[in-house]
């Protein structure tokens, strides 16, 4: 079937369905007003950190007329820092009832309260001479994380076409690390990581909220959640013309339809409900298996060790935080080639490739760091390990498995899985940080096996268990996933095959 009208053609039952403008400009749009934030706070504060210090310090000697003991100010600084995780992980909580009460979009745009309120607090924390609202503040702009890096993923992957959801899907993980690299070049000591810079540094987060709180409106809603949730086909329809760039949109609806009358019997799934039903059980572990795998692999232990690994190598400790927005720049480059690839090598491919490097690395670093004191080219070693580590990661570990949640698991039991594997990265990211300082007092250079091996065994769980989606409908990949659960879906092939689009569908076609 062609539609002609406008007197164009397209071939509606291609699998290449093109990137339209409206498709690009709201992945664009949601990425950098919420993703990017992400990335952004997970390191805006590492190199004001001193100066941050030294003013906890002296505003409480302006209160109290003494100085802070050093445990203390550890203390107020280990909850500055891991308030962050700890409000992603509520954000992740908050997932699903949001995303089913105010939609896709309308989660993204409540969603930016979470971030502007708090940009204001910290943005003025010094002349109020307060630090209680920083830590107050981490953890709020943590909910606003927890909540993006759940929610766009979701929204992207439900408005694109099969052949391009996992490009779309990758560009959040593209954001973060856009975001992660802008709070490293802006905090430098030339720029904003200064004493009179860093409440503009923390502030600055609530711009990319504002951007998107005034343009999100203008884009259309997730039409699976308009057709599924809501029951409006209209909306749906015109949500994906928009979205296509051309009229006739029946396959998609056809297949959104089957999706729905496959799941009638199940319901809305909650949390406990995902959990003890068979039919997801697979799809249940290896979303806690990657999402594991993603933050116990190591990265942000990589990243903390960075001064140990660089100055042994000549690196001056002032030069550090140039070679960290280095390393910064690569992550970002290595993501935008996954954007590139993953829809030619597929998912499965860029996971086992980015764990199986991670692995690698790891065990290398560590004999590295090992002998880089004995034999002089073990340190420059150690930096080609660091590169690789980040390269690996950047393909495959930090941007495909948020994919997979949204291709392995259909619309009634989507919003549950997110929460669940939202809960377990930003757990999985807390523990890292709770844990890693005593580990690297207790094993040193050793740690790295600890992640070495945590690559290997993802990796061996993804190459036995997890399938490959790429190029599939979502009907097609929860077919997959019903063999390996041994279960049978609510409606089988013969129920499919017979299926009746509505009369509205049936005189569209007669038209073609």
């Amino acid at each position: 079937r062609e539609n002609k009208s406008n007197g164009e053609e397209h071939p509606i039952d291609s699998r290449e369905r093109k990137m339209t403008l409206l498709l690009a400009c709201v992945t664009l749009v949601s990425a950098f007003g919420s993703s990017f934030q992400y990335g952004y706070n997970v390191s805006v504060i590492n190199n004001p950190e001193v100066i941050m210090k030294n003013f906890y310090n002296q505003t409480y000697f302006n209160r109290t007329s003494n100085f802070m003991d050093s445990s203390f100010q550890t203390l107020l600084w280990s909850l500055t820092v891991s308030m962050f995780p700890l409000g992603g992980f509520f954000g992740s909580l908050m997932v699903g009832p949001l995303v089913n009460k105010c939609g896709r979009k309308g989660t993204l745009l409540v969603n930016n309260i979470f971030s502007i309120v708090p940009a204001i607090l910290m943005g003025t924390s010094k002349v109020a001479k307060t630090f209680e609202v920083i830590i107050l503040s981490r953890i709020i702009v943590g909910i606003c994380a927890g909540l993006s890096s759940n929610v766009v993923p979701m929204y992207l992957g439900e408005m694109s076409p099969k052949n391009l959801r996992g490009a779309t899907g990758v560009v959040p993980q593209l954001f973060i690390t856009i975001g992660i690299l802008a709070a490293q070049v802006l905090g430098l000591t030339k720029i904003l990581g200064t004493i009179e810079g860093w409440p503009v540094l923390l502030g600055l987060t609530g711009i990319p909220a504002v951007m998107e709180l005034l343009l999100l409106p203008f884009f259309p809603e997730s039409p699976r959640y308009l057709l599924i949730q809501k029951g409006n086909e209209e909306q749906a329809r015109q949500a994906l013309r928009r979205l296509r760039g051309w009229d006739d949109v029946d396959d998609e609806i056809e297949e959104m339809r089957q999706e729905d009358q496959s799941e009638k019997l199940e319901g809305r799934l909650s949390v406990f409900n995902l959990c003890t039903f068979q039919a997801l059980r697979w799809q249940l572990i290896s979303i806690i298996i990657m999402m594991m795998g993603q933050q116990l692999s190591g990265i942000n232990a990589v990243f903390y060790y960075t001064n140990n690994i660089f100055e042994p190598a000549g690196v001056n400790l002032n030069d550090v935080q140039y070679v960290t927005v280095g390393i910064g720049a690569v992550n970002v480059v290595m993501t935008c080639v996954a954007v590139l690839i993953i829809e030619s090598l597929g998912r499965k491919l860029l996971l086992l490739a980015g764990f199986g490097i991670c692995c690698v690395a790891c065990a290398v670093l560590t004999v590295a760091l090992n002998l880089q004191f004995t034999v002089w080219w073990m340190k420059y070693l150690s930096i080609v390990c660091v590169v690789a580590y980040v390269i690996g990661h950047a393909i495959g570990a930090s941007p495909i498995p948020s994919v997979m949640i949204t291709e392995m698991f259909l619309q009634s039991s989507r919003p549950a899985a997110f929460m669940v594997g939202g809960s377990v990265h930003w757990l999985s990211n807390f523990t890292v940080g709770l844990v890693f300082s005593y580990m690297q007092k207790g094993l040193g250079a050793y740690c790295f096996l600890v992640f070495s091996a945590i690559c290997l065994a993802t990796a061996i769980y993804i190459f036995f268990i997890v399938p490959e989606t790429k190029g599939k409908t979502f009907m097609e990949i929860n077919q997959i996933m019903a063999k390996r659960n041994k279960v049978e879906l609510q409606m089988d092939k013969e129920e499919l095959d017979d299926f009746q689009p509505a009369p509205e569908t049936e005189k569209k076609k007669e038209g073609h």
